[in-house]
């Protein structure tokens, strides 16, 4: 069975396999780091985080929903197919007191 809640995929750190739409990444070179898709993320999912000087997605936690692309002034938010596992170090961030959601 996927993990369907936000925290059974922070626990197990898999993505939802019945999400169809690839994860999304922020494409740091562009981004002005506004925090608008972060704002913009439903809390369901909670997978933008600041982290240090970037905007980090963590693919797992992220459905590709899209929500966050219209806030981002700068289009720099782009559809992941390819996707990797998120760092180790991110996944400090879901749960800590840094977690907006």
């Amino acid at each position: 069975m996927p993990a369907t809640s936000r925290d059974e995929r922070i626990e197990a750190r898999v993505r939802n396999t019945k999400w169809r739409n690839p994860p999304l990444r922020i494409e740091m070179s562009e981004c002005i780091n506004c925090d608008a898709c972060l704002r913009h993320c439903p809390s369901q999912f909670g997978a933008i985080f600041n982290h240090g000087a970037d905007v980090v997605i963590v693919a797992e936690l992220c459905s590709g929903c899209d929500k966050c692309l219209p806030a981002c002034p700068v289009d720099c938010i782009y559809p992941d197919p390819d996707w990797k596992p998120s760092p180790q170090e991110w996944w400090a961030l879901p749960k800590s007191k840094l977690d907006p959601y």
